[in-house]
């Protein structure tokens, strides 16, 4: 499934605030446009977005904001299967990440997606030590 990408909310966020790597997660955005690749994302990410737009600019900017990622070519997972579930924890457990990565994560493995990410901080050990496939976006 090389043409599946999952976004996290850093790559989302890079995109929607047209920060560095916005070019890549745009690129991505267009070929799903055009069937080319699927791309998807996490209701929990997704949460994470909408969440830190609430606090910084209050509820309209983050309706607004959330209205703009559904109406992007991003399937929302809003389901977690039992072996993501269990794959995120064990994630989580081992690299002490966020449990919002910690589910993207999960469920990029079992999928077999590419996670399209900027968070070298938190995924770098990552990629060195688990068979996750990463898209880094900058």
């Amino acid at each position: 499934m090389t043409n599946c990408y999952l976004l996290d909310a850093c790559a989302l966020i890079a995109y929607i605030n047209d920060e560095d790597g916005a070019d890549v997660v745009d690129a991505l955005l267009t070929q799903a446009s055009n069937d080319v690749v699927t791309i998807a994302m996490s209701m929990v990410n997704v949460l994470e977005v909408y969440y830190g737009v609430f606090r910084d600019f209050g509820h309209d900017e983050a309706e607004e904001i959330l209205n703009e990622i559904l109406s992007l070519p991003i399937k929302i997972i809003s389901e977690l299967s039992i072996d993501a579930l269990r794959e995120a924890g064990r994630l989580k457990a081992r690299y002490k990440m966020s449990l919002a990565d910690s589910v993207a994560l999960g469920i990029a493995l079992v999928s077999g997606y590419f996670i399209a990410t900027a968070d070298h901080h938190e995924m770098d050990p990552i990629e060195q030590n688990e068979s996750i496939q990463f898209l880094w976006i900058r």
